[in-house]
């Protein structure tokens, strides 16, 4: 069994020592799913809601990648990254479900999971924040770690 990265042999917090891994490309991809009243699906026009504070969805994406940004600001043990690139891609899947697909890469010693998780939160956060005006019966479904890639082990949902 593994043990937990995060705890020095007393069992301390502890962030990892990524100062003997190798540099490689990194990709994660992290996906939330967010669920709106009936109401709010209604304001859907062309691929967005717009609202009075502005697009939605558009105003999501960049939340989200500024989000992603500031990981390690937001979660103690996270290594800062400076991010080659954050994608984010919104749109309602079969069962009307908002889906977020967030997508963080960088060429580094560490991953890019907890930035991907972050941007897809972020994004998910926001859609609430700007429609909650119409309804708050709106369901922050499901986050997970969809993909990875390069790292000591790849990962696919």
């Amino acid at each position: 069994m593994e043990n937990f990265t995060h705890l020095d042999a007393k069992g301390n917090p502890s962030m990892v020592d990524v100062g003997k891994k190798k540099v490689t490309r990194r990709i994660a991809k992290a996906r939330s799913l967010v669920i709106l009243d009936d109401i709010i699906l209604a304001q859907l026009e062309d691929g967005d809601i717009l609202t009075k504070k502005g697009s939605v969805f558009q105003t999501a994406i960049i939340a989200g990648v500024m989000g992603a940004k500031k990981t390690s600001d937001l979660i103690p043990l996270c290594h800062p990254l400076g991010l080659d690139n954050c994608q984010i891609e919104i749109g309602i899947n079969e069962n009307r479900e908002v889906e977020i697909i967030c997508t963080a890469s960088l060429t580094a010693k560490t991953g890019v999971e907890m930035e991907a998780l972050t941007g897809a939160s972020i994004t998910a956060l926001t859609i609430y924040d700007m429609c909650k005006a119409f309804s708050h019966n709106i369901i922050i479904k499901e986050t997970r770690l969809i993909e990875k890639s390069g790292g000591k082990r790849d990962f696919k949902l």
